[in-house]
C-alpha cells in the first residue's frame, strides 16, 4: 500500500511519518510539505490512504483533500489537526478519520484498522536471563551496531521510565567524556535501533518525548517483567544470570538474587 502525509510543519510530518513506518513498517509512505506537490504525486500514482494537516500555507488541508477527491474518488482522507472545529467540514467531504495533535502511533494504527480491519498482531518477547535478546513472533532481532541492542536492554530494565539521552549515555559509555564527537555518536545509535526495530515491525516498542526515550512495557513479553509481578516460572528460570553481558545491570543482578532467596 501507499501512504501520504501532508503537513507544512517539518516536525509534525516527521512525527506523522514515523507513526506510520511503525505501524506498517512494509509499506511505502511518502511526505510533502507542499499541498501543490502532494497534488502533483498522486496524479501520478494511486495512493490508498491521505494524512492531511488542515491549516497549511497555499491551500488548506480541506481543499487539498476535495482535489484529491475529485482525482482518486476512492483515496481514504484523514485530518490530523490540531483544531476541532473543522470536523464538520471534514466529514461533509466524506473524510475517513479526524486526529487531533498530538498524535501517537497508537492513533494511527486504529484509524488504519478501521479503514482495513485488524492485521495479525507481532509479538515481542523479551530475554534478559542469560543473555540479551528480542525476539518478534519468536525470531531474533538482529541489530546492525552492539550498541544500538545495548541501548534497548538499558531501557527495558527502566521498565517504562523516560531516560534521557545524556543518563543512557553515560551508562553504555562509562568512559565518556561528554565530547561532541562522543554524542554525535551516540545519535546515530539511537538511529540505528530506531531504524532496526522498525524494519523488524517493533517500532511501537520505542517512545521518544523531545530527548528522553522510554520503551513501552505493555507491548512486551518479557521475563524481567513476570518475575517483577512474581511469576514463579520467571523466578525459577532466573539463575543469576540477569543481562550478563552488561556491567550496568550487575547491581540489579544482586537485587533479583536476594528477591528470590
Amino acid at each position: 500500500m501507499l501512504f501520504i502525509a501532508v503537513d507544512d510543519e517539518a516536525y509534525m510530518l516527521d512525527e506523522i511519518a514515523e507513526a506510520l513506518h511503525s505501524v506498517r513498517p512494509k509499506d511505502e509512505i511518502l511526505t510533502f510539505s507542499s499541498p501543490i506537490t502532494a497534488l502533483e504525486a498522486i496524479r501520478e500514482q494511486m495512493v490508498d490512504a491521505a494524512f492531511l494537516d488542515i491549516q497549511m500555507g497555499g491551500m488548506t488541508g480541506i481543499d487539498l483533500a476535495i482535489q484529491m477527491k475529485r482525482l482518486q474518488p476512492d483515496i481514504h482522507i484523514v485530518f490530523v489537526t490540531g483544531y476541532q472545529e473543522y470536523a464538520v467540514q471534514a466529514y461533509q467531504i466524506h473524510a475517513t478519520g479526524y486526529l487531533l495533535k498530538p498524535i501517537s502511533e497508537g492513533d494511527i494504527a486504529r484509524e488504519l484498522t478501521f479503514i482495513y480491519g485488524d492485521e495479525p498482531k507481532q509479538k515481542f518477547r523479551v530475554q534478559t536471563f542469560g543473555g540479551f535478546e528480542l525476539f518478534v513472533n519468536e525470531k531474533p532481532v538482529k541489530f546492525d551496531r552492539s550498541k544500538a541492542k545495548e541501548l534497548l536492554a538499558f531501557l527495558i530494565d527502566k521498565k517504562g521510565t523516560g531516560t534521557t539521552t545524556a543518563e543512557a549515555y553515560a551508562a553504555l559509555f562509562e568512559d565518556a567524556d561528554g565530547s561532541s564527537s562522543g554524542k554525535s555518536y551516540f545519535r546515530n545509535i539511537v538511529r540505528s535501533l530506531k531504524t532496526t526495530l522498525k524494519n523488524v515491525g517493533a517500532g511501537c516498542i520505542l517512545l521518544r518525548d523531545f530527548n528522553r526515550l522510554a520503551v513501552d512495557p505493555k507491548v512486551l513479553d518479557c521475563d524481567y517483567y513476570r518475575f517483577l509481578d512474581g511469576d514463579p516460572i520467571a523466578i525459577n528460570h532466573f539463575r543469576d544470570d540477569y543481562l550478563p553481558q552488561y556491567s550496568w545491570a550487575e547491581l540489579q543482578n544482586a537485587a533479583l538474587h536476594f528477591f528470590k532467596e
